[in-house]
């Protein structure tokens, strides 16, 4: 296969239909329903309708001359509550992967971004292991339903937001501030990936949230801070997955929240079973500095509490991250230096900004296009450094739901009217669409 270009999504923030055919409350929208929780107390029970308007979304898509599409499947939507496997459900990603495939777009399905049904966090959520076998099941439910039709897969998408940002600091759901049972949430959550490997055939992988990271300053307190965030961010989830064990300064960080007896023999194993490809999304590089440290239960960064960062200077995304993309270049191929050898895939790579739609009727976002070329050209150059880089795909094809920030951040190359849910390709799309037609980076 030459480069795949493509786009990615995610359930919960595109589907809506929240409560249609059999589907169950997932921890998401019982976080969104919470006051203060979701800015403008929003939530992703319509979003952009994508489970109605699926057949004009996939001919949208092709319209644009995507070879691929990211999307994830939605777990309550499957298997509602314990014991419960909905048939509903898997027929609606049945029609999608059809839809996919009559349009010669190659479906790629994530097992799992963010939703769980509340029903498991009900019994525990991530920290509690049983649900590492419980998500295995699920993958091998999904699998039996699509695997004549599907070739590739990925089973979870960033766990470290999953694990630290839901368990850890509770700014996602379920909203728990929990440093300790974050860890745990860590490792089960890799375990669960390990679990389903097996369960799946075809190409499969897993897709971690990764930031070049550097420090401030060559002090070594700013040097120890940038390890600390490189390990937390990075090595936390890389390590296990591909070399079979957890980073030890990083366990040595944790030891006050942990004592790991949560890793029974034989999980790394699992954990490190082969995977065919890492997925990488890439945002933003993390400049960081020590300071003075934040208390526990306030910061999805445990173990490095002293951690800051610092301003670099470079233009930001209304999301308030700093563009660079020679952070991408250098972690990627920090990733083919450091790592045993497997295919990359950039699986998230975007940028949110403040889109309008202009009198003409069209929606002009330069920014986005700057954004998006700087990027593709720092994964062609890391292509020509010897990184196995096999494709890219843009997030996010629609304006969707942005989490705890609601509707008000469009990261989208399509932007959508949440009132009419009217689609109009951005200027970006088009630029895009002209990118894959040239054919190469």
């Amino acid at each position: 296969m030459s480069f795949l270009w493509g786009a990615a999504t995610s359930s919960y923030q595109i589907e809506g239909a929240f409560a249609d055919d059999g589907r169950g409350p997932s921890i998401w929208d019982t976080f969104s329903r919470t006051p203060g929780k979701v800015v403008n107390g929003e939530t992703g029970d319509v979003a952009c309708d994508h489970y109605h308007r699926y057949l004009d979304d996939a001919q949208l898509m092709a319209g644009l001359g995507l070879q691929a599409y990211r999307f994830s499947i939605s777990w309550p939507r499957i298997v509602p509550e314990p014991g419960v496997v909905n048939r509903k459900g898997l027929d609606f990603y049945d029609r999608l992967v059809d839809a996919l495939l009559a349009r010669e777009i190659l479906p790629w399905p994530t097992l799992y971004h963010w939703d769980l049904p509340q029903h498991l966090e009900d019994a525990g959520g991530w920290p509690a292991r049983d649900t590492a076998y419980r998500f295995a099941e699920y993958a091998g439910i999904v699998h039996e339903a699509l695997r004549d039709r599907v070739s590739h897969w990925t089973t979870l998408n960033e766990p470290w937001c999953s694990a630290l940002l839901g368990y850890a600091n509770g700014e996602h759901a379920p909203g728990r501030e929990e440093p300790s049972a974050a860890v745990a949430a860590v490792h089960h959550l890799l375990l669960g990936h390990g679990l389903a490997v097996p369960l799946l055939s075809g190409n499969i992988g897993i897709t971690l949230n990764m930031s070049h990271v550097t420090a401030a300053t060559e002090a070594p307190e700013d040097v120890d801070a940038a390890r600390r965030i490189d390990g937390i961010q990075n090595r936390l989830f890389v390590d296990p997955v591909l070399r079979g064990a957890y980073p030890a300064d990083v366990m040595a960080d944790l030891a006050g929240l942990s004592d790991f007896s949560h890793v029974h023999d034989g999980d790394l194993e699992i954990i490190s079973r082969p995977v065919d490809f890492l997925g990488v999304n890439y945002y933003s590089p993390a400049l960081v500095a020590a300071g003075e440290p934040v208390p526990q239960g306030s910061t999805p960064w445990i173990g490095a509490e002293s951690a800051h960062w610092v301003d670099g200077g470079r233009e930001r995304t209304s999301m308030g991250w700093e563009i660079d993309e020679s952070g991408l270049h250098d972690l990627l191929v920090r990733l083919r230096k450091d790592y045993p050898a497997v295919d990359l895939y950039i699986t998230e790579n975007g940028a949110a900004f403040a889109d309008v739609v202009s009198s003409d009727g069209a929606v002009h976002d330069p920014d986005r296009i700057d954004y998006l070329r700087r990027h593709l050209n720092a994964c062609a150059d890391a292509i020509r450094d010897g990184v196995p880089l096999k494709g890219y795909f843009a997030w996010s094809l629609l304006d969707n739901f942005e989490w705890a920030h609601g509707y008000g951040r469009r990261f989208g190359i399509v932007h959508v009217d949440f009132d009419t849910q009217k689609r109009t390709p951005k200027d970006s799309a088009l630029w895009y669409a002209a990118r894959i037609r040239k054919g190469d980076l």
